[in-house]
């Protein structure tokens, strides 16, 4: 069965809030706690924009302190998804990583579509477009 986050096109499992308008949202999408959108690209451009977020506003420089927002220790096992990200990315949880590096910052993508999903199912294509309409304002 395909996880939720692909199912959306949501594969960071962004929750809808009142002041999350996304571009690319489907407005017919069943969900009524997670974003639904209308292709995978969208998602990860969602993602991306949250994660330099939160590098750039809330100085999360490290696995920990950006996975301790994304998953919050009231709903999720944020140590063992920390762990899995910085395993994946090859750093320590609490070593500072840079977003504003392309590199990284498709890494951490990469990890938490994993950690979401139970898989990364995306082209490099696919990621690289949804990363790039974020950080180069690239048409999707």
């Amino acid at each position: 069965m395909t996880s939720r986050g692909i199912r959306n096109n949501n594969p960071g499992n962004i929750r809808i809030t009142p002041h999350n308008i996304w571009v690319g949202t489907d407005e017919d999408g069943e969900d009524k706690s997670f974003v639904t959108f209308t292709a995978p690209e969208w998602g990860i451009r969602a993602m991306t924009i949250i994660l330099r977020t939160y590098f750039k506003n809330y100085n999360l420089n490290t696995v920990s302190g950006i996975i301790s927002r994304w998953a919050p220790p009231k709903e999720n096992d944020t140590n063992s998804y920390a762990e899995a990200v910085a395993d994946f990315i090859a750093v320590d949880p609490t070593d500072r990583i840079d977003l504003e590096d392309e590199d990284t910052l498709e890494r951490i993508v990469r990890a938490i579509i994993k950690h979401e999903n139970g898989s990364q199912p995306y082209s490099d294509e696919t990621i690289l477009d949804g990363l790039h309409a974020a950080t180069r304002g690239t048409v999707i």
